[in-house]
């Protein structure tokens, strides 16, 4: 579980990312899940966009990736879902404790 003060942290780093995935018609999928949690293990933090034709609202979604991915939800703003998880192998971001 992430703290107040390291969800603030993360959402200050995610700000200058761009969303690499977007859930569009089809919603949440596990071949979509697979290539999330291979990107959360690259990069740790991401941004998902949820496109206008998605079928299920944003709120859904997000606990849907956050689950399946056993990733952390730092935020979600607007369409756009922001998800962290710590690196196994490449850890580059450190929490503030």
């Amino acid at each position: 579980m992430l703290t107040g003060k390291q969800k603030r942290f993360l959402r200050a780093k995610a700000h200058h990312l761009n969303p690499i995935f977007q859930v569009g018609k089809g919603g949440v999928n596990e071949n979509m899940i697979k290539q999330i949690v291979d990107a959360l293990e690259a990069r740790e933090l991401i941004k998902v966009s949820v496109l206008q034709n998605c079928e299920e609202d944003r709120e859904t979604v997000a606990r849907q990736l956050a689950e399946g991915a056993q990733a952390e939800l730092v935020q979600i703003i607007g369409n756009v879902i922001v998800l962290y998880k710590e690196s196994k192998e490449n850890k580059q971001i450190v929490l503030p404790s």
